[in-house]
């Protein structure tokens, strides 16, 4: 097979990267979650301070996990990392950024201005526009401030998962476009206030994205159908708006025979030809992008050793660096027979068991993005239906694709999704049709330019949530929602509308607002996806908290393509199955009310017959289909209707 044009890593020593060879000032490492962009924007931060230059690493992503990856405590000032001369980090934390951009805001009227109208000015400023635009801000000053520029070699960028990259790197060309035409009065004036200042600063940033001499970007993937077919719509979309210098990264693969694979493990072989196969399969846009390819190793990418060992230095190996159980025989002796494994927990079965017996309601699955919440979301409706339960599945992920792993009807089933650009469309024409219709031109000409504004999103897909979370009185409504970041941006705009609504009606009037239903665990089940892996499970851990102080509290927690669930015979996974083990380890016992486990298969879960074998155990294994889950359940399935 013709892997394509670029490197091929494998488990000893190799040649620089292609995509780091002569590398600009800035470099983008952007692709969908959980694919490994930050480990490798870590790893090729690290190789390029210990070649000499002077580096500066940076997260835009709301959940970042950059400081957790080095082990190393960062926040929205600029880090040094004392191990690594030359390279300091900086994650640029929303709420930071709020606080600052909100109090340049109201601090020069804060004793001029009434106590009321302050409040006021501080709930325009407490939504997740503003995190967008405070976050955004920051972003271009790396990319236009000399100051910036003049102090450091490279700068490299650990983006936010693709979605909201995309949305992110477009900003500057939105806000240059609509300050550009501008003449209009916004409606949300809180978070724009200033902007007119930064015209300059934008349109430099725009420059700055589209000059392939400055500007690089890498595009990190999988060798798995639904990655590098979102590698090739980011390469498109990002290509549109002038990001022309792509390379592409194969994460993750499984190492040939000689990297320590035992041909006659099952598990080993089916992922490995089903690696084979997608890559085979990609479009020509990207077969044709300069390629690397990263094995699968046995470790975590957390802690600089492992870091180092995933880009060694020309002349080293991985081994060196972090160890003989990276790769090969070695890994063996390290191994426990996986097979025999106490993992603990459920199985998705008894999980869906326990949703149906509820016969209606709002079941959100939430975490990092590419830990597998589409396909479990698809298939708890999928299950769902099969019991004879009218379903709703949906997803608020602008990088989703639940048709595509549904590939198939059911007619209990519904699927959609909320698209921010129809939602924007069906809230403009709902906007002009109801406050235009009675203003005069200029009037009309000034809405039309308010609902310009890129903050006019955030509202018409929020509208639509609320939309669909109202139709859980009825039936089940499953949310596939976007990775963590998304998330909590969509909960702060719930959060926000539940304030405002509380400030309208009074303490006097019943009402119920889209939080209060998030709230209530009669009416909505938050299940926690992630992976047995260190950086996963921190963030989870993470946004279960910060859920909690919103007063959600997460009803259980699926620990998803468990490689110790799947007892694998080849050296190299069973090495990764027994690291496994700590984890699936805190999540049972530390973080979750309750548990389900489910095995890395061999085969994708494509198709309602597959989706439908995740959340069925007995019957699966029955037909002889192989093992699905870690626990055989008891559980009766529920009746028909």
């Amino acid at each position: 097979m013709t892997l394509g044009s670029g490197t091929r890593a494998g488990a000893g020593a190799r040649a620089d990267p292609a995509f780091l060879a002569r590398a600009p000032r800035f470099l983008f490492f952007t692709g969908k979650g959980g694919v490994g962009k930050t480990s490798i924007a870590c790893a090729s931060a690290i190789r390029l301070a210990e070649g000499g230059a002077s580096v500066l690493l940076v997260s835009t992503d709301p959940a970042s996990n950059v400081g957790q990856v080095l082990g190393v405590d960062i926040g929205n000032t600029v880090t040094t990392i004392d191990a690594v001369p030359g390279l300091s980090a900086l994650e640029i934390d929303p709420e930071q950024a709020v606080q600052q951009y909100r109090e340049r805001i109201v601090g020069p009227v804060r004793g001029l201005l009434p106590a009321a109208e302050i409040a006021s000015i501080e709930e325009q400023l407490s939504g997740a526009c503003t995190t967008e635009i405070a976050s955004f801000n920051e972003f271009t000053d790396l990319l236009t401030d000399a100051a910036w520029t003049a102090a450091y070699d490279h700068i490299v960028f650990d983006t936010a998962p693709t979605g909201h990259t995309i949305r992110l790197l477009q900003l500057p060309g939105d806000w240059t476009e609509f300050l550009t035409a501008g003449t209009g009065d916004p409606s949300c004036l809180g978070p724009l206030s200033g902007l007119e200042k930064q015209r300059a600063v934008y349109a430099q940033a725009v420059a700055a994205l589209g000059d392939p001499e400055r500007t690089r970007l890498v595009l990190v993937t999988r060798a798995q159908q639904s990655t590098l077919a979102e590698a090739e719509r980011t390469h498109a979309e990002l290509g549109a708006i002038g990001m022309s210098r792509q390379y592409l990264v194969v994460n993750g693969m499984l190492p040939d025979a000689e990297g320590g694979l035992e041909e006659d493990d099952p598990l080993a072989v089916a992922i490995r030809r089903r690696e084979r196969r997608a890559l085979e399969a990609r479009g020509p846009a990207l077969a044709g992008l300069t390629t690397d390819y990263l094995p699968l190793l046995a470790v975590n990418m957390v802690g600089l050793p492992a870091l180092r060992g995933l880009l060694p230095a020309a002349g080293s190996s991985a081994a060196d660096l972090v160890g003989p159980e990276l790769h090969g025989p070695g890994a063996a002796g390290n191994g426990a027979d996986t097979a025999a494994l106490e993992l603990g927990g459920t199985d998705l079965c008894s999980l869906v068991d326990a949703i149906a017996a509820d016969g209606h309601g709002l079941v959100m699955l939430m975490g990092k993005g590419g830990v597998g919440k589409t396909t479990l979301a698809a298939a708890v409706a999928v299950a769902l239906a099969e019991r004879g339960f009218p379903v709703h599945l949906s997803t608020t992920d602008p990088a989703a694709h639940l048709v595509e792993t549904v590939a198939g009807a059911l007619d209990t089933l519904q699927v959609s999704r909320i698209d921010p650009s129809v939602e924007v469309e069906r809230y403009t024409e709902h906007v002009l049709r109801t406050k235009g219709a009675h203003l005069d031109e200029q009037g009309l000409a000034m809405l039309r330019e308010d609902l310009r504004s890129p903050c006019t999103e955030e509202i018409a897909v929020f509208q639509a949530f609320s939309r669909v979370t109202r139709e859980a009185k009825h039936r089940f409504v499953v949310l596939d929602t976007a990775p963590t970041g998304h998330t909590l941006l969509l909960l702060d705009a719930t959060g926000s509308y539940h304030r405002e609504i509380e400030r309208q009606m009074g303490a006097s009037l019943h009402f119920v607002t889209p939080m209060m239903k998030l709230q209530d665990p009669a009416q909505t089940k938050v299940i926690l996806v992630t992976l047995a892996e260190t950086t996963p499970v921190l963030e989870a851990a993470g946004l279960q908290d910060d859920l909690r102080r919103a007063g959600i509290e997460p009803w259980a927690w699926i620990v998803n393509s468990s490689i110790a669930a799947a007892a694998p015979a080849s050296a190299l996974l069973r090495r990764r199955a027994v690291n496994e083990l700590t984890e699936i380890d805190a999540v049972r016992t530390r973080y979750a009310a309750r548990t389900a486990v489910v095995p890395l298969l061999a085969i994708e879960p494509v198709g309602i017959p597959a989706l439908a074998a995740l959340a069925d155990p007995p019957a699966r294994a029955q037909a002889g289909l192989g093992r699905t889950g870690v626990a055989a359940t008891t559980a009766p399935r529920r009746p028909r209707r």
